[in-house]
């Protein structure tokens, strides 16, 4: 890359973008995208003491969904309006956002406060995921931005490691609300480096917004969000006569096609449909879909499968995933050095994939007796092929667009990735909880045959209240049948996500390889000029 990069803004004095302050700029961004990562996951050791403190054990799903939800919903607007206005506004808002939201979060004195604080974070959080990659897209050109794309992809699966183990320590020692309250001076160490180092142009756009769009986006959206988190939310079942259930259903299907109606006709849509003819447009968004549903659904349960069947605490049980964090982290940025090397980026999701389908194939032989080493290297293995893919295909996305419309093509991207695990988390959380279910009255019945102690232990059991320290003290062979529930109903159930996988793989194989462009985004929308090299 130029050491220096000159960015004449209409509106400003001109700015010199040295090397130095790239790499300033690049670590507000990885921070902020490890906070909007982290906190996806940070809350899920601390839910029960959360809920229980604030007496929300019924509604304790709304903690998550309120912060997917409202992800999900932003993602598609920071990527048009940093478009059309600029990128440097946007994303001081995001990293305000999201530092108030955990401010008062950790503040919060109920259980619908901390819901609504959530939702403030999740309004930030979105933006800081999108507004980062659009960034580097505009001051890297594509040909370098695999060194910097690398380690942004790491950070994905970094919080999807150290999130559970941070919230476990951090419950245990100085309490749940820290969990929420280290954002802030993080955050704010974010706002000040990025006010005084993303010295990017800002644009007035004389297009109308496509407000029509946005509407029935968000009620999709949060249509598609509420079903997938039904079970979650305090419901039973998927009961189809409950007609708030069927009302959620129909309104969706309606606001979806209603949305196509309205990108149509937009003068300025927010997701524009002509996008889905460029296939590189389009294979890359349905990569990112089925690897959303793979691979939030095969970490989603690995934790409790830990603790229930080695009797790990939970800060020892988030130790034992660090290999799927090293796997991945060792691959995102090692091919990320590669493709700024030799510019050729298709065989990395290709391979990635194939190995993610390998390692959620090998995840179907767990068992409650094998050895963490085995574990460890199972999960690497699946570490390792998803770091190989995920930042590899926004770069794919970024390249075969129009610079004017990356942070679009950015957001949509992470869009469906996210609506994708959303549904893939749901389906296999649904078909898990069934067969443990199953598995346990299939345990109950057994011990009932096994004599007056064993059905006196089987009626004593019950499964809805297991924790990991109550099945350690069950007696044999009650502790034994419990630990052998649980990786039954497990294991069988990775086997749903590989044909989701496999369809990624055969995908990849159709993905064009596009000569990566040397020039930054900036520089080609003439926002910006390249200072030769001294």
């Amino acid at each position: 890359m130029p050491e220096n990069t000159v960015l004449d803004a209409p509106d400003k004095p001109v700015v010199q973008l040295t090397q130095r302050t790239i790499w300033l700029i690049f670590a507000a961004l990885l921070t902020s995208m490890l906070l909007s990562s982290l906190d996806q996951t940070i809350v899920s050791t601390a839910m029960p003491t959360i809920v229980g403190d604030l007496s929300g054990v019924e509604h304790q799903g709304w903690v998550t969904t309120a912060y997917i939800l409202a992800i999900a919903i932003v993602m598609p607007l920071y990527g048009k309006f940093g478009d059309l206005l600029g990128r440097r506004w946007p994303f001081l808002i995001a990293v305000t956002l999201f530092t108030i939201g955990s401010l008062f979060a950790g503040s919060a004195s109920s259980f619908p406060e901390l819901v609504a604080f959530r939702a403030v974070q999740g309004l930030g959080g979105g933006g800081l995921m999108i507004l980062s990659q659009a960034i580097i897209a505009d001051i890297v050109p594509a040909s370098e931005r695999g060194r910097y794309l690398g380690p942004m992809g790491a950070l994905f699966g970094l919080s999807a490691v150290v999130g559970p183990l941070l919230g476990g320590w951090l419950t245990d020692g100085p309490g749940w609300r820290w969990t929420f309250w280290i954002n802030v001076p993080v955050g704010i160490a974010a706002i000040i480096v990025a006010w005084f180092t993303l010295r990017l142009p800002s644009r007035r756009s004389t297009r109308k917004v496509d407000w029509a769009g946005i509407l029935f986006m968000v009620l999709g959206t949060s249509g598609i969000v509420t079903l997938t988190s039904w079970r979650s939310l305090g419901n039973e079942s998927y009961d189809w006569s409950d007609l708030s259930l069927t009302g959620i259903l129909v309104g969706t299907v309606v606001s979806i096609a209603a949305f196509i109606i309205a990108e149509n006709r937009a003068e300025e849509p927010l997701i524009p449909l002509r996008l889905f003819r460029n296939s590189t447009f389009t294979i890359t968004t349905l990569i990112g879909l089925v690897l959303g549903m793979g691979m939030f659904s095969a970490i989603a349960m690995l934790p409790t499968f830990l603790q229930m069947s080695t009797g790990a605490g939970i800060t020892e049980s988030g130790f034992l995933m660090l290999p799927m964090m090293a796997g991945m982290m060792i691959t995102a940025i090692g091919s990320g050095q590669l493709i700024a090397r030799n510019g050729r980026y298709k065989i990395y999701p290709v391979v990635g994939l194939a190995i993610t389908a390998l390692g959620i194939a090998w995840l179907t032989r767990i068992n409650g007796e094998m050895s963490m080493m085995l574990f460890g290297t199972m999960i690497f293995v699946l570490g390792a092929g998803m770091g190989l893919v995920m930042q590899t295909i926004v770069l794919a996305v970024q390249n075969s667009v129009d610079p004017h419309e990356v942070g679009t093509a950015t957001s949509s991207n992470n869009f469906f990735r996210e609506i994708g695990a959303a549904v893939g988390t749901a389906l296999f959380t649904t078909i898990f909880t069934s067969r443990l279910t199953d598995n346990f009255t299939s345990l109950q019945q057994s011990m009932a045959t096994g004599g007056a102690d064993g059905a006196a232990a089987g009626a004593a059991f019950d499964g809805s209240s297991l924790t990991p320290s109550v099945v350690e003290a069950l007696p044999e062979p009650l502790h034994t049948g419990v630990v052998d529930a649980f990786a039954n109903a497990l294991a069988p159930t990775f086997w749903y996500l590989v044909p989701m996988v496999v369809i990624g793989f055969v995908l990849t194989l159709f993905i064009r390889e596009v000569k990566l462009s040397n020039e930054a985004g900036m520089v080609a929308r003439g926002e910006a000029v390249a200072a030769t090299s001294k």
